[in-house]
């Protein structure tokens, strides 16, 4: 980075300071500016940096705000939960990059920088359900047709691929995980493993159910749950002390 302005876009993890590399930290201490959506910045510690906070479905906007902050000299770190480039602002920041046709930002060094997505962190905390090959979709119908998620889904499913399922619920879509198991379900067989990870690695908040794609209760889920479907090869690993582990073979048969 340069002694001007820049933009660096940075994931904190999907919790507490724990969660937070080296690299992003020291990112942070040396910004002027915060730039992101309200309850990820309150994840950040201090009080030297100015901070702007905006909604969530503003992500263009916030992009846009932070270059214009870095081309007027800032150092800017834009702040997303878990990692930038999963579902997060990496991706606003650069396609404003891309419809900047009047180059007013052609000159703003911009840096993506990794944290510990949300699929990471649950999956750790259950074992290694993402132990073999493996996809990450956004239930998410805002920026795709309902039509894709649905496709996306079954074709994972026909591929044998373990899914980690974000965004799977909000109050304006409630019925749409339940469609989704749904379409699973006419692929994979009922014992098949499915865990609810809410608010994975936040202390008391965090709930993480293991249970299987017949039983499996949509309800379970808000817009804080990842939901990790795994396939038929996946195992459940019964402890001697009660608890459980997850994880999927490396080796596959068949073709």
């Amino acid at each position: 980075m340069s002694a001007e302005g820049w933009v660096a876009v940075v994931g904190t993890g999907p919790a507490g300071p724990e969660w937070l590399t080296p690299e992003v930290a020291d990112i942070l201490e040396r910004a002027t500016d915060l730039v992101g959506y309200g309850p990820y910045l309150e994840r950040v510690a201090g009080d030297r940096q100015r901070r702007h906070a905006s909604d969530n479905r503003e992500e263009l906007d916030r992009a846009g705000h932070a270059l214009d902050l870095a081309a007027a000299g800032k150092r800017v770190a834009v702040v997303s939960g878990g990692d930038p480039g999963v579902f997060a602002m990496g991706a606003a920041v650069l396609e404003a990059l891309d419809r900047d046709a009047e180059g007013r930002w052609r000159e703003v060094a911009v840096t993506v920088h990794p944290g510990v997505s949300a699929l990471q962190a649950a999956a750790a905390r259950l074992g290694a359900p993402l132990g073999n090959d493996f996809c990450a979709i956004s239930l998410s119908d805002n920026l795709k047709p309902w039509s894709l998620v649905e496709r996306r889904v079954r074709l994972a499913a026909e591929a044998e691929l373990v899914m980690a399922l974000y965004n799977p619920a909000s109050r304006a879509r409630p019925w749409q995980l339940g469609r989704v198991l749904e379409v699973i379900g006419e692929v994979h067989p009922a014992e098949t493993p499915v865990i609810f990870a809410t608010a994975a690695g936040r202390g008391d908040q965090e709930r993480l159910t293991i249970t299987t794609l017949g039983e499996a209760d949509s309800a379970r889920a808000d817009m804080r749950t990842l939901v990790l479907v795994g396939v038929p090869a996946t195992r459940v690993l019964r402890r001697g002390d009660g608890s459980s582990l997850v994880y999927t073979p490396r080796h596959c048969e068949g073709g």
